[in-house]
């Protein structure tokens, strides 16, 4: 379970509406507290190997009944050392009040809660143990720990309905999943790498370099994958299951690579597809183009594994160099921007080349440049580029240091430089400030797909979908959400794209939305279908299939049969967390200060959290910080004197170590995990909000971590808020401005990162409109506030205050807390909660002067106050909630304490202790209850084989014939009256007859190509009810024997006096599944003249007319084999969902 997926229902409902555009019902409690606690508390920290949960417990009538006492379901009487008048504090205001377990020893103590807690902002999140507002997906991968991901992060995604697997490319290989497998777990013996515990079994590739892009073969059962060292590599599907040999990350085997060349040479493969005539395309930096004839593909694949080496040099050697073509006159129209994506448009036979802001069209049979146009459709004839060198050439003209010497260059190349220079500076300047908090241009292209209809989508940063025809000219402007589209997947009539908000919508191929809910946690970067799934990768790793037919009446009886096998799969966890606070006024503590204040943690404590203030102060700190901050850095060696020592206090590197920190001007927050802990903490982000001199400088506000633990997302804000007695509406507003503008992003130093001060709410990272609404501190399941609030006593002298604390009346003086007073009267900390305070007020105190006596007895006399505080909120809306997937956190104050001994500052360090539990999904035993429903439960089923049905289709013939360069009319026709048909035309495998008259059959091109000799046209598209699609079918002559060397065409000759033959498949599936009916036609073309032709040079033929080499193309009579329309006998059906319990 991803740690925010359910806050995003939460959203959802305080804007009024669920993912499906229906009103969501707040949640409320489904079952009483002891059902809920018959859930196995597994692991309690300390209690052994934390990998290892123990196996489900039976229901406990004793053990439930003591979860109300201890948290606070019944009040206990104070404790007689606790003054009983402390009590009159506590009450008015229509608070909530949490007295369990009351006193010491480690049990939880009584806590004060602020008013407002259950409105707007301050809500508690919504959390279900399944998401309320999307269908219930199949989680394939859970997310995976960032920490864990390190060099392994998965960036690409690709299906293979046919032999159904899913294959993800990632920083270090590949990795494949066998669809009929998700369901299980891993063998016994079986080695999991870190991270991947709770994923289904997977095999995976020897390491290789990261994996950028994937393209399917399934013709020839590989994966073609381009990597970031500019190579490409092909994997052979034929792989045992993993179930079988132990699996993804430790001791199974590993496969290796069946082929590999080096596509560019100093440059990464960014995207990569395969043709409709088979030939094999990628895009890298600079706008280069290659591509790979099949002929010369098929040779190196067949080589022996000994050949290895000969089979890379000959595709090496093979390459066609696609911008060179396209270049005449020493200028090329083709920009030299990245190649960023690549699409084969099988309905035309034409391949679209994308940029950022420029769209390429090619023909893919001649190779031939059609057209460049913006992204606005305007065709751009001006755009002239100077050829990009060979790679073998290329040097870095700012290593060339021109000697005086050197004669003046001619205009051209003088104003070509000064061009290329200036273009080079604007984007630098902008690729920097996009890195920050600047926008690049919202109207970048980063996601393209083509429909089944035969349009083509792409998306854009700002979120439009922009939808062209064949020929790229703009249809339609579609503009649903405002987050950047990441992916787009079509099938049948259905379109679906993610977003970089995590959200997943559906549409119909006109457009029209169906569907919408948040799908992950972080951006959708890329999509695949197969069986009965649309999969999605998250940015984390993690990957999810979402059933096709969604939404639909299954999501209902899904969600509701897992729901109600919540037991099954609820785990809760129970650790201890340390948080203290420490305005340590510039100063650097004994080492007998730190184990003073920190010491306890060494005993039990998992997780350890530290806030300190005031590390530096003075006007040229603060500018310096400002400064850091400006350009993405932050730290000081002061702040990273204390981390250090706190480090040497906790035996750092021993019994804990660091898991994050974060540093703005004089505030620091940092956290230590306890190594036992280690594999279930991770995720952690940093944040920081000033609040000081205008909101800018970072004498005041605060810095943030956001932590995941099992699961769950717990935020902690050390703080520091305005100063002096009177400024108690400032101090609020720096509380509501913090909790407001606090985002989190990656640490500093962490890639990707970005920084996390908040100049300007209103743009998010991605460049888009961030939702003002619901901050991010309000979607987290737990927040700690800690820090110097400055909050002080009022209506009491500095003797009064004296004498109460040297009597030990703290009752008296809480009565007289500005916090209190104004938490009593919602206006801060809204529903936060407090444990008793029971020490002296922490400020002022003179250096050095130990015991009470040492307050401040200067000129200024400050009156004693609780300056240092810390707070939090859990996921309980009322007080009663007990622990469960519905309220995932539940935490109590087991000790809240100052250090009245350190003397090092003027405030006293002061320090509590959390009991936290935590619920959480044990992800295998879900996904296996998953499988068990859909194998069970009838109605499932039933839907199922519903969503299955292929509609009834027949073709006009099985065999035709072509004579010249006539066009035959195929037709298709859908018998269905309720659903459309989707039909897709590939070849199976072709023949030529020779001169002596034997045949030579030659295996099928990649997936599925057409020989060059064929033409098909629409190869893809969408039949409706009851109607008829035409399908001309054509001979062109080619060119066959093509020889190129080093991207150079050396020879090649028309291929026209041989019969040829070829197998039709046409596949036709629905519009809820990957399930096909395939209809087989065999195309024979006849040639009337015997003779060869002679040699032909070829650069005539390049410059000469089309009409020259292709001839007419006028239609003739169709030669048919068959009567129209009559039933195809032998069509197959292949059902890809032929395992009962997998038939999704």
């Amino acid at each position: 379970m991803e740690p925010d997926d359910d806050a995003t229902a939460a959203g959802a409902q305080r804007k009024g509406a669920g993912a499906y555009g229906q009103p969501l019902p707040r949640a409320t409690e489904s079952a009483p507290a002891c059902a809920r606690h018959a859930a196995p508390r597994v692991h309690s920290f300390g209690d052994g190997p934390a990998a290892s949960p123990a196996p489900a417990q039976r229901h406990d009538p004793a053990r439930c009944a003591s979860f109300p006492q201890r948290h606070g379901a019944h009040r206990h009487a104070e404790p007689a050392h606790a003054p009983a008048a402390s009590f009159a504090a506590w009450v008015g205001g229509g608070l909530e009040r949490a007295l369990s377990g009351y006193g010491g020893g480690g049990a939880a103590l009584p806590e004060f809660v602020g008013a407002g807690g259950g409105e707007g902002i301050f809500r508690v999140p919504l959390r279900a143990a399944m998401h309320p507002g999307r269908p219930p997906p199949l989680e394939v991968r859970p997310h995976p720990l960032r920490e864990t991901q390190v060099g392994a992060f998965l960036r690409t995604l690709a299906c293979d309905p046919r032999r159904r697997q899913l294959w993800a490319g990632a920083e270090s290989g590949v990795r494949v999943w066998g669809l009929d497998e998700v369901f299980d777990g891993w063998p016994g013996d079986a080695a999991r790498r870190r991270g991947d515990e709770e994923s289904a079994p997977f095999r995976e590739s020897v390491l290789a370099p990261p994996a950028l892009c994937a393209a399917v073969d399934s013709a020839n059962r590989l994966v073609w994958t381009g990597h970031r060292d500019g190579r490409i590599r092909a994997w052979r599907m034929d792989l045992p299951t993993a179930a079988g040999v132990g699996g993804g990350g430790g001791d199974g085997p590993l496969f290796k690579e069946a082929l590999a060349w080096q596509a560019f040479s100093r440059t990464p493969v960014l995207a990569i597809v395969v043709t409709s005539y088979g030939e094999i395309w990628s895009g890298s930096e600079g706008g280069m183009i290659k591509a790979w004839p099949w002929d010369a593909i098929a040779k190196s694949l067949s080589l022996t594994s000994d050949e290895k080496h000969m089979a890379s040099l000959l595709v090496e050697k093979a390459y066609i160099d696609l911008r060179n073509n396209a270049t005449v006159g020493n200028m090329c129209s083709l920009p030299a921007a990245d190649v960023k994506h690549m699409l084969a448009d099988h309905c035309r036979a034409k391949v679209w080349s994308i940029t950022s802001m420029t769209f390429a069209l090619w023909d893919a049979r001649t190779r031939e440049l059609l057209k460049v146009f913006g992204i606005d459709g305007q065709v751009d004839l001006a755009r002239l580029e100077a050829p990009v060198m060979p790679e073998q050439f290329i040097e870095e003209e700012i290593k060339v240091k021109p000697t005086k010497k050197e004669k003046p260059q001619g205009s051209f190349t003088f104003f070509q430089k000064s061009r290329n220079a200036l273009m080079g500076a604007a984007d630098a300047v902008r690729r920097v400030a996009t890195k920050g908090t600047f926008v690049e241009d919202n109207r970048r292209t980063e996601a393209v797909a083509q429909a089944m209809d035969g349009t083509i989508w792409s998306g854009c940063t700002n979120g439009s979908i922009i939808v062209w025809d064949g020929s790229g000219n703009k249809l339609q402007d579609i503009h649903y959400h405002s987050s950047s589209v990441q992916c787009i997947k079509a099938l049948g009539e259905r379109v679906w794209v993610g977003y970089a908000s995590g959200t997943i919508q559906v549409m119909d191929v006109e457009g029209n939305l169906l569907a919408g809910w948040t799908g992950h946690s972080c951006p959708v970067i890329k999509m695949a279908i197969g069986g009965s799934y649309i999969f999605t990768l998250a940015h984390h790793g993690g990957i999810r299939g979402w059933p096709l037919t969604s939404p639909s009446p299954l999501d209902d009886i899904l969600r509701t049969e897992l729901a109600n096998r919540e037991l099954s799969y609820t785990r809760i966890e129970n650790i201890k967390i340390l948080v203290g606070t420490w305005n340590v006024a510039q100063e650097k503590a004994s080492f007998e200060s730190l184990r003073s204040w920190l010491g306890s943690a060494l005993s039990d404590v998992g997780l350890v959290v530290v806030g300190l203030q005031e590390v530096e102060m003075g006007a040229g700190v603060l500018a310096m910080a400002a400064a850091k901050e400006s350009v993405g850095l932050e730290g000081s060696a002061n702040g990273q004197w204390w981390i250090d020592n706190i480090g040497k206090t906790l035996d750092e590197g021993i019994s804990f170590h660091r898991v994050g920190s974060r540093q703005l001007a004089g505030l620091l927050i940092a956290a230590w995990a306890r190594n036992d802990l280690k594999p279930h903490v991770g995720d952690v982000d940093a944040a920081a909000v000033p609040c000081g001199f205008g909101r800018a400088i970072g004498n005041k506000g605060g810095v943030g971590l956001r932590i995941r633990v099992y699961d769950r997302r717990i935020c902690f804000v050390s703080n520091h808020f305005a100063a002096h007695q009177e400024n108690v509406s400032r101090r609020n507003a720096d509380f509501d401005h913090i909790y407001r503008t606090m985002s989190f992003n990656k640490p500093h130093g962490s890639t990707a990162s970005a920084t996390s001060v908040q100049l300007h709410k209103a743009v998010s990272a991605n460049g888009n409109q961030a939702d003002e609404d619901i901050p991010e501190l309000a979607e987290a399941d737990m927040v700690v506030f800690l820090g110097d609030l400055n909050y002080r006593l009022d209506g009491i002298t500095y003797d009064e205050a004296r004498d109460m604390v040297s009597q030990r009346s703290f009752d008296w003086l809480r009565e007289r807390d500005q916090l209190r007073a104004e938490m009593k009267a919602g206006n801060v900390f809204q529903g936060m909660r407090e444990g008793p305070i029971r020490f002296p007020p922490t400020y002022k105190f003179q250096r050095n002067q130990p015991g009470l006596s040492g307050y401040d007895s200067g000129e200024k006399k400050r009156i004693p106050a609780w300056c240092d505080r810390i707070l939090y909120r859990d996921s309980r809306p009322v007080s009663t909630a007990e622990c469960s997937l519905d309220c995932p956190v539940v935490a109590a104050v087991t000790a809240y304490e100052a250090c009245m001994d350190v003397t090092d500052s003027d405030h006293k360090p002061v320090r509590c202790t959390f009991s936290v539990d935590i619920a959480r999904v044990d992800e295998l035993i879900r996904r296996q209850e998953f499988g068990k429903i859909i194998e069970s439960n009838e109605k499932v089923r039933s839907l199922l084989r519903g969503s299955h049905i292929v509609p009834d289709t027949i073709v006009s013939t099985n065999n035709i014939i072509l004579e010249n360069q006539e066009d035959v009319i195929l037709r298709i026709s859908n018998n269905c009256e309720t659903s459309k048909a989707a039909f897709e035309i590939l070849c199976e495998g072709q023949s030529i007859t020779k001169h002596d008259g034997t045949k030579s059959e030659l295996p099928p091109r990649a997936s599925f190509g057409f020989p060059l000799w064929l033409e098909v046209q629409p190869s893809v598209g969408l039949i409706e009810p009851g109607e008829t699609m035409e399908v001309a079918v054509h001979h062109e002559d080619f060119f066959t024997e093509e020889e190129f060397v080093d991207g150079v065409q050396q020879n090649w000759w028309c291929e026209a006096t041989r019969d040829m033959g070829a197998v039709l498949l046409v596949n036709v599936t629905g519009t809820a599944s990957t399930e096909t009916i395939t209809h087989r036609i065999n195309v024979r073309h006849c040639c009337p003249v015997p003779s060869a032709p002679p040699p032909v040079n070829p650069r005539s033929i390049t410059n000469a007319p089309s009409d020259a080499v292709s001839g007419s193309k006028n239609s003739q009579s169709n030669h048919l084999q068959r009567s129209d329309f009559a039933n195809f006998g032998s069509s197959e059906v292949h059902d890809l969902c032929d395992v009962p319990k997998r038939n999704m």
